[in-house]
């Protein structure tokens, strides 16, 4: 484009393709495939068949990272997610062990996820003083403790009925139908926080719930229907869960909602709300399941493994303020 100068005017800015490279997305893209050559290095029995094997049982937790990445744009959290896997689980077994078509044992146990995460959204909504850390606390203890009576004193079930199960645990070719779900549920999710008004809300909440309040956004609604959605995807994950455990027991999804915060903070997702791309957290969800499949094909320690983890999530939250510190002194 000629300006009144008679220069040229680029109108796109040069080195776009470096400012993608060096964006957290680009950092990560970078790892998930520095991760998958260290891994094949590591065991000659990563291979892409494998992987696609093991990784129908890890799959389950990326429908928790979703809508936790909005509740932690909003400046929020919910740690009563694995309780509500645990309880939509039972509830799942239970119903099929009971001869009720799978088809209702589905709504039942979306149902069942849908009702906690209700339970969370209208504590928060009508008392919004309270901490969303201590409210998913007591009910984190809730949802267990009633998955617990149900289950009795042999804290287990499993299923009887297996059909349906067996069902939505089937494969496309190499490719289970989980993997095709949550990449579906993932461009979903992603085009609504980018592309859409409540996508926007979510941000405008995060940064300033009170000036988002008055300037029209309906800040209770929005919240509401996060922590509802979060109970509903809990419950898609118990169902897929289930599908792989054919059972339940009162250690069912034990840290699930340490792992979905996880992938959502080494995704870039901020925790103090408002900052931070869900595509980022898609793709840290993916690194964190190879790095578990590789090491787990050399029999590497369970509890090395989650070191090795928490060590990956430290250095996410500390590389952006050792950045910002940089550029700080640089300037100065």
């Amino acid at each position: 484009m000629a300006g009144k100068s008679g220069r040229t005017i680029d109108a796109t800015p040069k080195d776009v393709w470096k400012k993608n490279i060096l964006s957290w997305e680009g950092m990560l893209v970078i790892l998930f495939l520095l991760i998958n050559i260290f891994c094949r290095c590591i065991s000659p029995n990563y291979t892409v068949a494998n992987v696609l094997r093991e990784m129908p049982k890890y799959l389950s937790e990326i429908f928790l990272l979703f809508p936790m990445a909005y509740i932690l744009m909003l400046g929020e959290i919910d740690i009563s997610v694995g309780s509500t896997v645990c309880l939509s689980a039972t509830i799942a077994c239970i119903a099929s062990n009971a001869g009720i078509p799978f088809p209702i044992v589905i709504v039942l146990t979306i149902l069942t996820g849908a009702i906690c995460g209700m339970v969370n959204g209208c504590i928060l909504v009508k008392f919004p003083e309270l901490p969303s850390m201590i409210v998913t606390l007591g009910t984190q203890i809730v949802f267990r403790g009633i998955a617990e009576i149900i289950l009795g004193s042999g804290g287990s079930v499993s299923v009887t009925n297996t059909a349906g199960f067996r069902a939505i645990a089937g494969k496309i070719g190499p490719f289970p139908y989980i993997f095709f779900l949550v990449l579906i549920s993932g461009v979903v999710f992603i085009v609504i926080s980018m592309k859409t008004m409540f996508g926007r809300s979510l941000y405008a909440i995060g940064s300033n719930s009170r000036t988002s309040f008055y300037s029209g956004i309906k800040v209770k609604k929005v919240k509401f229907i996060v922590f509802t959605l979060m109970g509903v995807f809990a419950a898609i994950a118990a169902l897929f869960l289930t599908s792989s455990l054919y059972g339940a027991n009162t250690t069912t999804g034990n840290g699930f909602e340490m792992d979905a915060i996880a992938m959502a903070v080494f995704g870039g997702i901020a925790t103090t709300g408002g900052k931070g791309r869900l595509i980022g957290g898609l793709i840290s969800a993916f690194i964190i399941i190879c790095l578990r499949i590789g090491l787990g094909q050399i029999n590497m320690n369970p509890q090395v493994i989650l070191i090795i983890l928490g060590a990956l999530l430290i250095c996410a939250v500390l590389l952006p303020n050792i950045s910002s510190g940089l550029k700080l002194k640089k300037k100065s």
